[in-house]
């Protein structure tokens, strides 16, 4: 049985919801941390179990509700086998918002689920608000994931659970980012609705996470965003589609006759992040605007393929990204899941295990593309070999590798041998590097790019006399 709390004092707390948890063989609450439960456990007989302690121990909110998920359904199961009644759940406002246990419980097979409702916290909202939510086309959204839940949305927005000054500022920024500066937008805080402390704050959008001391119990009401949150990616796509339909070059392009863009413009991207890491700490501002130039880019080759795709009716940008988030989920276990890695290498070991039985592939090498330049080829396939247990040589063997290398070029036979030969030695020296724990194309980029100064540099002056 899940009851709800209401969302302020007892007076708020719907009787039906006391009885089901004086009722109860056990009785739960989320968390003490609401004004009614201290008033409320005094009238069940066994008082209340808090999940509190949960909190203080997990690393994400997502962890502490498949632990209470897990120790409700273990309390209810031992309940039942002792036909000793039910067990009772009780969280703040109403079950059915913005309420992530109750939503596992009721798709666990193991349970059955009733749930006693109660109000929630949007009630108070509205009237103190004095707006109904369905005539002005409000959308509810979690102050934790602001960014991504409000992306595209212009507002009125209600956003709920701003628990923390980190999650105002959060809030803050990626509106920032939406529409610019305004210094004329505000929001409205509401902070403890329905409690003898209540404030219902209209402040500056600056002063958004600078106002008040924010809680489980405050929520902030955005009348209108000055642009969509990530106004930019969709504006760069509304880009695309103009330019797809209106300019005879971008209306003529394939796949096929994009590739060697995609390719330049990756090799551009390329040489932007070298300079950057190459002048670090001390990166100059030009460099940082370059590469942010080179990667948009490339975004814009992205964009374009997928509005290709589109067109085909194959798939979307929203493909794409819902693509990528996927893998990403499911190739970090140790992230998203109960695996344990302690270590980069292990990350790196565990990636090429999931890849190969995600793809069905019988071999690590399948997909590693054969356009890669030589050098990076060559340190691709040696790491894979090193990921399935075939070792390369050490890097002493390596050494002796290059330098007897270098001395048989001297007495090859033909130009034909004396390719084969510098084709070994490269691929020697490759082996070296990444034994190193050196990229060879990367070295190798760089030092092409020194040398490319050198040379500009004595054209500018001239051999000295």
């Amino acid at each position: 049985m899940v009851v709800g709390l209401g969302p302020a004092g007892a007076e708020l707390v719907p009787e039906a919801a006391v009885s089901a948890l004086a009722g109860a063989a056990r009785a739960f609450v989320r968390t003490e941390r609401h004004p009614a439960v201290s008033l409320v456990a005094g009238r069940i007989p066994g008082g209340l179990e808090s999940f509190d302690r949960l909190y203080q121990r997990a690393k994400s909110f997502e962890e502490v509700y498949r632990a209470i998920v897990e120790e409700l359904v273990a309390a209810a199961t031992a309940v039942a086998r002792d036909a000793a009644g039910y067990v009772a759940y009780a969280v703040p406002g109403s079950p059915f918002v913005a309420e992530r246990t109750v939503l596992m419980l009721k798709g666990d097979g193991r349970v059955d689920v009733q749930v006693v409702p109660a109000p929630s916290f949007l009630d108070l909202a509205w009237d103190r608000l004095g707006i109904d939510p369905i005539a002005a086309g409000v959308r509810l959204v979690d102050g934790a994931s602001f960014a991504v839940e409000a992306a595209g949305e212009r507002g009125p927005l209600l956003v709920a659970q701003c628990h923390s000054r980190q999650v105002l500022s959060d809030i803050k920024l990626a509106g920032d980012d939406a529409g610019g500066e305004d210094e004329d937008r505000t929001a409205v805080l509401l902070h403890h609705l329905g409690l003898a402390d209540e404030e219902v704050r209209e402040v500056a959008w600056a002063e958004l996470d600078r106002s008040i001391e924010p809680d489980h119990l405050t929520a902030v009401w955005v009348p209108e965003l000055a642009a969509p949150v990530a106004v930019e990616l969709v504006r760069l796509d509304e880009l695309v589609h103009r330019l797809r339909a209106d300019c005879p070059w971008d209306a003529k392009q394939t796949h096929g006759s994009l590739a060697g863009h995609l390719l330049e413009e990756t090799y551009e991207t390329l040489d932007a992040i070298e300079a950057v890491a190459g002048s670090e700490p001390e990166v100059s501002a030009e460099d940082v605007d370059h590469l942010a130039e080179e990667l948009g880019d490339l975004l814009f080759q992205v964009y374009f393929h997928a509005v290709l795709a589109g067109e085909e009716g194959r798939f979307t940008l929203a493909d794409v990204a819902r693509g990528v988030h996927q893998k990403l989920v499911g190739r970090h276990p140790h992230v998203f899941g109960d695996v344990v890695l302690s270590s980069a290498d292990e990350v790196a070991s565990n990636w090429e295990v999931l890849k190969k039985a995600e793809k069905s592939r019988s071999s690590v090498t399948e997909g590693i593309p054969g356009a890669l330049p030589a050098l990076a080829l060559a340190a691709k396939l040696q790491k894979k070999a090193e990921s399935v247990g075939l070792e390369g040589a050490g890097l002493d063997e390596g050494r002796r590798a290059v330098a007897d290398g270098v001395n048989r070029l001297e007495t090859a036979s033909s130009p034909e041998v004396q390719s084969e030969m510098l084709g070994r030695l490269l691929f020697d020296l490759a082996d070296v590097a990444r034994q190193f724990g050196v990229d060879p194309e990367t070295a190798l980029r760089r030092r092409t790019g020194e040398f490319r100064r050198e040379i500009e540099a004595w054209e500018s002056v001239g051999p000295s006399d």
